[in-house]
């Protein structure tokens, strides 16, 4: 096949995957990229449309979960992730891509995000970090900056945001990245390695907020991030380097940031199961007529 045809091929997978419906995010916002970039790196990876399951939080990023032709489910604010794992727990075969925003990963579900990582359940978490809550009209998140106005605090945000890395980090993770919305090529490759890995792949996405994070801009972005494929020496295998750099305040650190390929995921941890079977195989029907019987 030629390149010209090989090109022509991946188009149409990447066409697949529409659905028509139209998009609703405001101009410029990041959103758009990150679901360009997630699409291409299912196309890229081979998977099919019927082969993936997607599962969205409530936010802005949710607004995806209708745009994408996948298996999809659009869950409660902050409670993403356990969806998303009881979905790798049943089908283990199946690639589960999970997303959320700043607000509900690190208020209302920081504590699923902690368990997470510390299960390794096999999937990959998309953070959207915007800095705010969008949909919402702006408000400061757990995530936004000292000093930035925002509705709600007009005279700025006051108490110190999250870094979700490094809490990530702290958490003794298998898979640390981080990316930009307006960077696909590496946000595409770093969703692929996410389905590569076998465990939790937390990829966090910087992304701008036209509408309602005017001072975190796409511009801003562009001089404060730094790709670690251009740090001499940067060892990934290292979660201390990761840890420390991190922790930068004069540039934001992109790329896979941490992985250990040796640390066991969920279901491999489990010694006393047979960690080759798949749980939604093991599910027998059963005739439950006379039980219902019983109750009426």
């Amino acid at each position: 096949m030629s390149q010209i045809q090989n090109l022509s091929e991946k188009v149409k997978e990447f066409l697949s995957y529409e659905t028509g419906q139209k998009h609703t995010w405001c101009s410029g916002c990041g959103n758009y990229g990150i679901l360009n970039s997630i699409t291409r790196a299912l196309v890229l990876e081979g998977y099919k449309p019927h082969q993936v399951a997607l599962t969205f939080d409530i936010g802005c990023s949710g607004n995806a979960s209708d745009k994408i032709m996948t298996n999809t489910f659009h869950g409660l604010h902050g409670r993403v992730i356990p969806l998303a794992s009881g979905m790798a727990l049943a089908n283990q075969n199946m690639p589960i891509i999970a997303m959320a925003g700043d607000g509900a990963t690190l208020s209302e579900g920081i504590n699923h995000f902690i368990h997470g990582i510390r299960n390794n359940y096999n999937m990959v978490f998309i953070l959207h970090n915007n800095e705010n809550y969008g949909l919402t009209t702006g408000q400061a998140s757990a995530a936004t900056r000292v000093g930035r106005n925002m509705n709600g605090t007009p005279n700025g945000a006051f108490l110190e945001p999250i870094n979700a890395c490094q809490l990530a980090l702290n958490c003794n993770p298998s898979f640390v990245a981080r990316s930009f919305s307006g960077d696909t090529e590496q946000l595409t490759s770093l969703i692929q390695k996410g389905l590569q890995h076998k465990g939790f792949a937390f990829i966090e996405v910087f992304q701008s907020c036209p509408t309602y994070n005017k001072q975190t801009t796409d511009s801003w972005y562009n001089e404060m991030l730094k790709d670690i494929k251009n740090i001499e020496g940067y060892d990934r295998a290292n979660i201390s380097t990761a840890r420390e750099i991190v922790e930068k305040k004069d540039f934001l650190a992109t790329g896979l940031l941490y992985e250990n390929k040796e640390k066991l995921d969920y279901n491999d941890m489990q010694t006393y199961r047979n960690v080759n079977s798949n749980p939604v195989d093991e599910v027998k029907q059963k005739d439950i007529s006379e039980i219902i019987k019983s109750f009426q």
